[in-house]
C-alpha cells in the first residue's frame, strides 16, 4: 500500500486492485495494508505457528463450538455470519489430515472381514473376492493383507465421500423450504468434522492413555474394542450431534424433534454402510 499509517481515515491505493480507499482493508478486493508492525519478527513467528499448526484461535473456536453445540456453526456459515469462525470444510480439512497422518481409530473403515462376513452386503463381497482371488491366483490370507493395507489409504483420503452421502438422509429427513441442499451439505461437512475429532481422534487418545493405566492390571482393550462397540458409539454421539443440530439448525423441537432425530441416525447409518460398500469396490478394484 502507500502509506504504512494505521489512522483508520489514512487514504490509500490498493495494490492489489488499484482502487482508492480509506482504513486498512480494500472494500473491493479485501487487501490489507501492511504497517511495519506486521512486519515484526513476532508477528512472523505467529503466523509461521498457525500455518504450520492447528493452533489458532478460530479453528480451536470452531471445533469447541462443533463439540459443544452441533449446528451452530453450520447455521452461522449458512446464514452468513462468517468472519469469526473457520468455515466448516477447513476444519474439515484440518481434521481429516490429521486422520491421514496419525494412526487413529478407522470409524469410517472395514477389514476385508468385517466386509465378508459383518455387513449387509457381504453375501456380494464373498462373490466378488472369491472371482478375484480365482482370477489373480492369490490366497485368500495374501488377499486380505493386500485389501486391508490399501483400504485404509482410501478410506482417509475418500472421505468427502461420505460428507455427500450423509447429507442426503438430511436434505430428505430435514426438508424445509428455507434451507437448500448445499445448506444441508454444510451440516454433513461439520457432522464429519464431529465424528474425526471425536470417534477418530478422540476416542484414540482416551484409549492410548486408558491402555497405559490398566496395563497395570492386564487389561486388554483390543478385546472390548470391536465392529459392534464402535457402532454403539457411532450410534450414540452422533444421535447426540443430530438432536441437539435439528434445533440449532433447522429449528426443530419437542417430539418431532426426537423422531427426525432417530431418522436422522438410522439415515447415518445407512450412509455409512453405503460408504463401505463403495470402499469395498474402489479397494477390490485398485488390486
Amino acid at each position: 500500500m502507500e502509506n504504512g499509517s494505521s489512522n483508520p481515515l489514512s487514504e490509500h491505493i490498493c495494490k492489489s486492485c488499484g482502487k482508492e480507499f480509506r482504513g486498512l482493508y480494500c472494500n473491493v478486493c479485501g487487501e490489507k495494508v501492511i504497517e511495519p508492525k506486521d512486519r515484526s519478527f513476532r508477528v512472523f513467528l505467529s503466523k509461521v505457528l498457525i500455518a504450520t499448526t492447528i493452533v489458532d484461535n478460530k479453528f480451536v473456536k470452531s471445533l469447541l463450538l462443533t463439540i459443544r453445540q452441533p449446528g451452530f456453526l453450520s447455521r452461522e456459515y449458512v446464514d452468513g455470519r462468517r468472519v469469526n469462525y473457520m468455515r466448516p470444510l477447513q476444519m474439515f480439512f484440518i481434521l481429516n489430515l490429521a486422520y491421514f497422518l496419525f494412526p487413529v481409530l478407522q470409524m469410517f473403515n472395514s477389514s476385508l472381514y468385517t466386509q465378508l462376513y459383518v455387513l449387509p452386503h457381504r453375501q456380494i463381497a464373498k462373490e466378488v473376492v472369491s472371482k478375484k482371488v480365482g482370477a489373480e491366483g492369490l490366497s485368500i490370507q495374501g488377499f486380505e493383507m493386500m485389501y486391508n493395507d490399501k483400504t485404509n489409504g482410501f478410506a482417509k483420503l475418500l472421505l468427502v465421500l461420505f460428507v455427500v452421502l450423509a447429507s442426503l438422509p438430511l436434505s430428505l429427513i430435514f426438508r424445509k423450504k428455507d434451507r437448500y441442499f448445499t445448506d444441508h451439505l454444510a451440516l454433513s461437512v461439520e457432522l464429519t468434522s464431529f465424528n474425526l475429532a471425536i470417534n477418530a481422534i478422540g476416542l484414540s487418545v482416551v484409549l492410548v492413555i486408558m491402555n497405559k493405566i490398566f496395563k497395570w492390571s492386564n487389561v486388554t482393550w483390543g478385546n472390548y474394542l470391536n465392529e459392534l462397540t464402535l457402532t454403539i458409539v457411532f450410534v450414540l454421539t452422533n444421535l447426540y450431534f443430530i438432536f441437539i443440530a435439528a434445533n440449532s439448525f433447522y429449528n426443530q423441537r419437542g417430539k418431532r424433534r426426537i423422531f427426525k432425530a432417530l431418522l436422522g441416525v438410522v439415515g447415518l447409518f445407512l450412509a455409512l454402510e453405503a460408504y463401505r460398500f463403495l470402499l469395498f469396490f474402489i479397494t477390490v478394484w485398485s488390486l
